[in-house]
């Protein structure tokens, strides 16, 4: 989308976490699209002024760090409010799956790196909105968590149960952040992605026809999902975790 073909500013702003790339970069772009401005965030730095680049400068920037970071947390809030002097939504998506293996080997200092990552850090970010903006003037949080949060997921294991944390803390921020703030979950299943790349590359074929939709996952499928949970369209939806899963758990039924 070129500069000339953007929508009119919407008036709203979004902080969206581990967004250079994959989900998060499809969801800033769908959010871009609809006239918000937007901070994405994420490790690399040069990623993130490519990811610029592509959204647009003039509505798009970008705060680099690690997720699990206090301070980049509070960095990237503080940048927000600065350059546009409103976060009405955060879109918690940064998020680490560094080991594949049986749950009964799992190193325990991987496994707090885990929850560091995906959990603690999207309750930071949670918190660090809370008081900038969300507490006085209302908003949305949309966490991704996965449907290996809903489900048992043998040989990401640690990222399942943190997943499964993600899921909770969306029902625990929604019941608390009630009226002001609305809280809900995206449970993707496979998202062709880098990061999801080692569950279908060199066997896509056989991947997919698993999914009754015959197709993985693709970053703007979640993007235009996020977008809706951010919008009046769903001012009546808070605590729901919704399961993209292109009809993966329809196989689950009794043949």
């Amino acid at each position: 989308m070129t500069a000339q073909e953007l929508p009119p500013l919407s008036g709203k702003v979004a902080l969206v976490t581990g967004a250079s790339r994959g989900i998060g970069y499809g969801i800033a772009e769908a959010l871009v699209a609809r006239g918000d401005r937007v901070c994405i965030t994420g490790r690399g730095e040069e990623a993130l002024k490519e990811a610029v680049e592509r959204l647009g400068a003039d509505r798009v920037l970008a705060v680099a760090g690690k997720a699990h970071d206090e301070a980049h947390q509070a960095a990237a809030v503080e940048a927000t409010m600065a350059a546009f002097g409103r976060v009405d939504f955060l879109i918690n998506n940064a998020g680490t799956n560094p080991v594949f293996g049986p749950i009964a080997e799992l190193d325990l200092n991987v496994a707090r790196k885990v929850f560091e990552t995906n959990v603690v850090s999207a309750l930071g970010f949670a918190q660090q909105t809370w008081r900038a903006w969300q507490k006085e003037n209302g908003g949305a949080i949309v966490n991704i968590a996965s449907i290996a949060g809903v489900s048992a997921s043998p040989f990401v294991g640690a990222y399942g149960m943190s997943k499964a944390a993600m899921v909770n803390l969306t029902l625990q921020l929604a019941h608390e952040f009630a009226p002001r703030v609305r809280v809900n979950a995206i449970a993707p299943a496979v998202v062709k992605t880098k990061f999801a790349s080692a569950l279908y590359e060199g066997r896509e074929a056989e991947v997919v026809s698993r999914y009754p939709l015959g197709r993985l996952g693709a970053p703007e499928d979640i993007g235009g999902t996020a977008a809706f949970l951010t919008s009046e369209q769903s001012d009546w939806i808070t605590g729901q975790t919704l399961v993209m899963d292109g009809g993966l758990f329809l196989n689950a039924g009794v043949a």
